[in-house]
């Protein structure tokens, strides 16, 4: 039941479901993250953490840069069938194609 709600809380917030929605194309660190949302690395750590927390996402370091994905997990699947009504949403959308730049570019120093 904890974990249910940890879930339901953690995709209560709008930054976080976008931040999950960008990473079912992919893993994104957290400066393509910032670049795509257009937020402070401070922000956009906290919702990390906040997901990682409740078992959506996980990381993975590669030197000094932290690197997120989704988890092949049951929560993650219900999220995603949970989003998949969120398809037409403008803002989603435009997320979408930030992130698919963010990946494109080189926004980090490691590129």
């Amino acid at each position: 039941m904890k974990q249910a709600v940890k879930l339901f809380r953690a995709l209560g917030d709008p930054t976080r479901l976008r931040i999950v929605k960008m990473l079912e194309g992919g893993e994104l660190c957290v400066c393509q993250l910032t670049a795509a949302l257009g937020m402070g690395q401070s922000r956009i750590s906290r919702h990390l953490a906040i997901l990682k927390d409740c078992g959506l996402i996980e990381a993975r370091r590669q030197g000094k840069w932290v690197h997120y994905r989704l988890c092949c997990r049951d929560a993650t699947r219900f999220a995603g069938e949970c989003l998949d009504g969120l398809r037409e949403d403008k803002l989603l959308r435009s997320d979408l194609n930030a992130a698919r730049k963010a990946r494109r570019t080189p926004v980090c120093a490691h590129g």
